[in-house]
């Protein structure tokens, strides 16, 4: 996964896999799904709702998997 925090457009972006972009849905005001081929989403964009996030918080995030 990258995440890419775009400043100048105040957008937050989730890159979740590396498929390609075939469609994009707004499911909610400043909320975008990015789909591939198969209807499954490779990108999450959230803009004009983050401009409070620095670069240093965007590199804190944290993750937690699953164990197996």
């Amino acid at each position: 996964m990258r995440i890419k925090l775009d400043s100048k457009n105040d957008a937050l972006y989730f890159r979740l896999s590396e498929g390609s972009v075939v469609e994009c849905e707004e499911i909610s005001e400043g909320i975008i799904l990015d789909y591939d081929e198969k209807q499954n989403v490779v990108g999450i964009e959230i803009s004009n709702n983050c401009s409070p996030l620095s670069q240093e918080e965007i590199s804190n995030i944290e993750f937690e998997l699953p164990i197996n």
